[in-house]
């Protein structure tokens, strides 16, 4: 099992972000549609939100370490995709970065426009860098929006894997569920070549 990304797929970490965060991604914004809708009597009035903004947080420092760890490692080749699919996959991964962490950083401002630091399920507090009332919601309102943003991205994401995987017959979906080929299927694929 191989740590670091190759060209010829995602290693083990790559591959845990990748899934962990879309399985978070998801659930955040399940739990984000169903919290507005609580009234002041449920008994998760509180606690709902502050588990989406404890979870929020720490997919920031997710994020962050994510782009360290693609920065240190090389890219997956993308030699089966055309040139358009190329360019649009770069876009896409690229749209991805930048909306969740405006979409993160819409959410922080939404919780400390007040002035009070984050609490992240107790274990620390994230602080409030400055305080303007009347910003949160403003901040909402971008917040709903780029998770509706995030959210149609990720089926676009998931659609294109998917033809990629069962139309193309291509092993882009492969690379990120199981990682790179064994060693030995690339030596017999390099001689088949041949």
């Amino acid at each position: 099992m191989l740590i670091r990304d190759t060209t010829e797929g995602y290693g083990v970490v790559s591959r845990l972000f990748h899934w962990l965060m879309a399985i978070a991604i998801i659930a955040m914004f399940a739990l984000g549609l169903w919290m507005v809708r609580l009234d002041y009597y449920s008994p998760y009035y509180n606690s709902a939100p502050d588990v989406h903004r404890s979870v929020g947080m720490l997919l920031l420092f997710a994020l962050l370490v994510r782009w360290i760890w693609r920065a240190a490692n090389v890219k997956p080749s993308d030699r089966e995709l055309s040139p358009l699919e190329q360019k649009a996959s770069n876009a896409v991964h690229w749209g991805f970065y930048v909306l969740l962490f405006a979409l993160m950083a819409s959410g922080y401002l939404i919780s400390t426009a007040g002035g009070e630091p984050i609490s992240v399920f107790g274990w620390f507090s994230v602080p409030s860098i400055f305080q303007m009332h009347g910003l949160e919601s403003r901040a909402g309102y971008v917040h709903r929006i780029l998770s509706y943003a995030t959210i149609a991205l990720a089926v676009v994401h998931a659609g294109a894997a998917l033809k990629h995987h069962y139309l193309d017959k291509s092993p882009v979906l492969t690379r990120m569920w199981s990682g790179p080929p064994p060693i030995e299927s690339l030596v017999q694929e390099k001689e088949n070549r041949q």
